[in-house]
């Protein structure tokens, strides 16, 4: 985020952004789901195509797709492209879906675009109502926003993440030279299905037939996944570059703050960079991200000084993010079993935790019991508590799930985040004196609103 603004009539601008908000916001939330895209192609077409207006890079999969598109944004701003990102879901603001140049747009450029979409809004809104169904959503209308201010500032390419699935996901109006597949596994069951030959097919529909040819990007994946992909790409007529065949993280190795990698690309073998972000599947996400830009720029290999560069400066808030220290508190979106396996991974790998103690809140509609269960053996204890949003599972709920996967005794309740915390802290810290001395830590996981509201706890914002 940027720096407070003191302009006149700033204070005004934010109050409008936040009503605005508000009032997209009371359309039907993003996780009530309208699987199919013909209503925002009819908003897109009413304003004039703007999705078109630039080049595209389309992520999906289900895990590591935010950290992925932020490297990838990265890596085109360091060759001097002019860039767009749109990301979900948000921590702070809802403005940080919508990056320029890296940064999330002003309140005055959310208003302003709003200003020139709302008359379209409206008008698609009347005509679903007439056919009988219901207005716009919140996500087709960001959708909407975000390809519009991105057509206006203008950018060069967007690099954009689904939001749920792929084929019939608000995004994918668009057509990604590059479509990225990270990490493919069970999620949003619901909506996508619940074999994984079913939600790789719902994906594979951001896959496109395009002249020149679309590359596919993959990270290695399931093999009934890789099958569904490589159908989709040969009838789409795409190329595919799959990590374990054409790709590969060479070697790796923690650091202070993060990790060295060796990435092995079509092009060739990049040697020694730095990653300040922890853990195999950063290093995966890296790895994705490096070919998805050198398949976009032709095919060739990149400088080593600009992929040094632009990784050297990657952030990804509320993945693995060191909050606090003495104690150590990290805090992590995973929100799904395959999360929170790759989050115990790397905490495995990067710290040295003598007693570690999880704070856990989770999402009605997950997979709790799966959370819980790849937590356990990493945790001490857990204290149960809830996030800020509606869809949150109540504590005590979640404690009688936690009570079935952890020693009673070391279940504990407490709905206020930040007094849960505070307990988590003491926990930690009950140690005996030597384990304090060898490094005790608390663990913020489990959704990513609750992370959203764990970084604030500490005044992290940005």
């Amino acid at each position: 985020m940027t720096g407070n603004n003191t302009e006149p009539g700033a204070a005004a601008v934010e109050a409008e952004a936040a009503a605005i908000y508000a009032d997209i916001v009371a359309r039907a939330p993003e996780h009530k789901i309208s699987p199919t895209i013909d209503r925002v192609t009819e908003l897109v077409d009413l304003l004039g195509s703007p999705q078109h207006a630039y080049r595209a890079i389309h992520l999906t999969g289900t895990n590591g797709k935010t950290s992925t598109a932020r490297m990838v944004e990265r890596l085109l701003r360091e060759v001097g492209l002019r860039t767009g990102r749109y990301t979900s879901p948000h921590l702070h603001s809802v403005r940080e879906r919508i990056s320029i140049d890296g940064q999330p747009i002003s309140a005055q450029t959310f208003v302003d675009t709003w200003r020139d979409i709302a008359p379209y809004v409206q008008m698609v809104d009347a005509n679903l109502l007439e056919r009988g169904h219901s207005r716009l959503n919140f996500f087709e209308v960001l959708t909407g926003m975000a390809y519009a201010a991105f057509a206006d500032a203008p950018i060069e390419v967007a690099v954009v993440e689904v939001g749920l699935g792929g084929q019939w996901d608000s995004t994918n109006v668009i057509d990604g030279e590059v479509a990225v597949f990270t990490p493919i596994a069970r999620d949003h069951q619901r909506w996508l299905g619940h074999s994984l030959e079913e939600i790789a097919t719902i994906k594979s529909g951001i896959i496109k037939k395009l002249d020149p040819p679309a590359v596919v990007v993959s990270a290695d994946q399931p093999e009934e996944v890789a099958f569904v992909l490589a159908q989709r790409a040969v009838a789409q007529g795409a190329r595919v570059v799959a990590q374990g065949y054409d790709a590969e993280v060479a070697d790796r190795a923690v650091a202070v703050g993060g990790q060295l990698v060796n990435l092995r690309t079509p092009a060739g073998l990049y040697t020694d960079i730095f990653l300040p972000l922890h853990g195999a599947h950063q290093a995966q996400n890296a790895l994705l991200a490096l070919i998805a830009v050198e398949q976009f720029l032709g095919g060739g290999a990149l400088d080593g000084a600009v992929v040094e560069a632009a990784f050297a400066d990657v952030t990804s808030p509320a993945r693995l993010e060191l909050v606090r220290s003495s104690p150590t508190v990290l805090v992590d979106a995973a929100h799904n079993p395959a999360g929170a396996q790759v989050l115990v991974d790397a905490v495995e790998e990067a710290f040295a935790f003598s007693r570690l103690v999880g704070v856990v809140g989770v999402m009605a509609d997950k997979d709790a019991d799966g959370i819980l269960s790849v937590l356990e053996p990493l945790l001490d204890e857990v204290v149960i508590t809830q996030s800020t949003s509606m869809r949150s599972m109540d504590p005590d709920e979640l404690a009688e799930i936690a009570r079935d996967v952890f020693d009673e005794d070391v279940v504990h309740v407490q709905a206020n985040l930040a007094e849960a915390i505070a307990l988590a802290a003491d926990l930690a810290e009950q140690g005996d004196r030597d384990q304090i001395a060898t490094g005790t830590g608390v663990l913020v996981a489990g959704s990513v609103i609750l992370a959203a509201d764990a970084r604030a706890v500490f005044g992290k914002r940005d």
